[in-house]
């Protein structure tokens, strides 16, 4: 018997595959539903199963973050509302896929692909980076929500200076020296900026190369930042990361 998971954030879209794959494979069983990276990463780390589908964007986050906190090998349908630039990177990386909304046709011709590969003991090539990256390169963002008292406002990405992590809270600090709280992780925020633009400078700074403004060699290789504005933490450059930040720095 084949087990299945559904990752999916939207109960429709989530009911309407359960349905659809019911009517065609009803000898699946399915192994359960969930609807975000975390619950999908606590899912495999106890759990297996043959196939997944898999939804791209769920509610805190990309499901790309599943494949770097968890090793899978589970053939994976993923599901997606993008247009056909998508649709060939797809194809390029021999991914299957189903394009939001799903139609029964594309699932069962998916569902059939699935079955030939599986019978054969064949995995189709998966490099989820570069998929992430074809996907998600032209798709960056360029304004994040924000909360004060019960208004809202926007900020533009390109008035971000940096944006650090303190006690597992994110906050987003701007050229004019304001500091907001956003609903997203450090490392989530790094999948939405442009990496021309913004670098993970320390495991809790993402830094906007315009507000860096001195660069200095310190104690074990490091290096020490120096921002405008002032940052509230001290910001020092791993060893490990500071080749590729200088190479950052210098545009190539």
């Amino acid at each position: 018997m084949t087990k299945y998971l559904i990752v999916e954030d939207e109960r429709f879209a989530y009911e309407e595959m359960k349905r659809m794959v019911e009517r065609l494979r009803p000898d699946y069983q399915l192994s359960g539903r969930t609807e975000t990276v975390e619950q999908a990463i606590r899912f495999f780390k106890e759990n297996q199963v043959d196939l997944i589908l898999l939804d791209i964007r769920l509610a805190d986050g990309s499901s790309f973050e599943i494949f770097e906190q968890v090793p899978l090998s589970t053939p994976v349908i993923f599901t997606t509302a993008y247009d056909e630039h998508a649709i060939r990177a797809f194809k390029v990386n021999s991914i299957d896929y189903l394009l939001k909304p799903v139609e029964e046709a594309d699932l069962l011709a998916a569902l059939d692909k699935f079955e030939q590969l599986h019978a054969v003991r064949q995995q189709p090539v998966f490099d989820y980076r570069k998929l992430e990256e074809a996907l998600m390169g032209n798709h960056k963002r360029n304004r994040f929500l924000t909360q004060t008292g019960d208004n809202y406002h926007y900020i533009d990405t390109t008035d971000i200076a940096f944006l650090y992590s303190e006690d597992k809270v994110t906050f987003l600090h701007t050229f004019s020296n304001k500091r907001y709280l956003i609903d997203y992780t450090l490392t989530q925020v790094e999948q939405q900026l442009d990496d021309k633009i913004f670098f993970r400078v320390s495991r809790n700074c993402i830094a906007n190369i315009s507000s860096i403004r001195k660069i200095s060699r310190y104690f074990n290789s490091r290096l020490k930042l120096t921002f405008q504005p002032d940052c509230p933490h001290e910001i020092l450059v791993s060893r490990e990361r500071a080749s590729d930040f200088l190479k950052w720095v210098d545009g190539i």
